[in-house]
């Protein structure tokens, strides 16, 4: 299933998750002390794009002091800062987790995910297989140049912003206000959502 609230969602094709699914999910928190909130943004323009992503997101739920909690719907996008037609569509999503993982943990995690997808980062906007942002984490604002928090575009960037409205319509990005009036700012233009495709929540 792609979401775990169904309040007030832009996109009619999220379904909700059964109640059994949610009780596990929750009930798997009770592992983690003092869990800290996370989003995560997710995108893949080479290979299998939605099989990646699913890949991605078991991976992020494999992983020690970790729970994914809610999976945006699936977009496709155009490329971001480079020229129109250079290079394949992304799929893109978002996800929420719960981690006790702190923001440097959290970002290797992130790179050697990358890493185990044979990212290749030979030149910047260039395609990639599997791209992990950590877009914020809890409340930090922070310009530490390994990990500037919350990230440092996302609020420019329809393909972050459109499907993390579809999971938290009320969501706040840390120092540059709510995400649906960051939205309505930049629009939708190139991106577009694929009700036909669907990232499911990890067993």
């Amino acid at each position: 299933m792609t979401a775990f609230s169904t309040k007030g969602q832009s996109d009619p094709t999220v379904q909700p998750v059964p109640a059994s699914v949610v009780a596990q999910v929750d009930a798997a928190d009770s592992t983690l002390s003092n869990p800290k909130r996370a989003v995560l943004s997710l995108g893949s323009n080479l290979g299998n794009r939605l099989e990646t992503l699913q890949g991605a997101i078991d991976a992020l739920e494999d992983t020690p002091g970790l729970r994914v909690k809610a999976i945006s719907p699936v977009y496709e996008t155009e490329p971001w800062g480079v020229a129109p037609g250079s290079q394949p569509s992304y799929f893109n999503a978002v996800v929420v987790v719960k981690t006790t993982l702190p923001p440097s943990s959290l970002l290797e995690r992130g790179q050697a995910i990358e890493e185990a997808f044979e990212r290749v980062r030979e030149e910047r906007w260039g395609s990639r297989t599997i791209d992990v942002d950590i877009v914020t984490y809890a409340d930090i604002v922070s310009d530490d140049p390994e990990l500037t928090l919350p990230h440092p575009r996302a609020h420019e960037r329809a393909f972050v912003l459109a499907p993390w409205h579809d999971i938290e319509p009320d969501a706040q990005l840390p120092g540059a206000g709510s995400v649906a009036d960051l939205l309505a700012g930049v629009g939708r233009g190139g991106v577009r959502s694929r009700a036909d495709l669907e990232l499911r929540l990890p067993e």
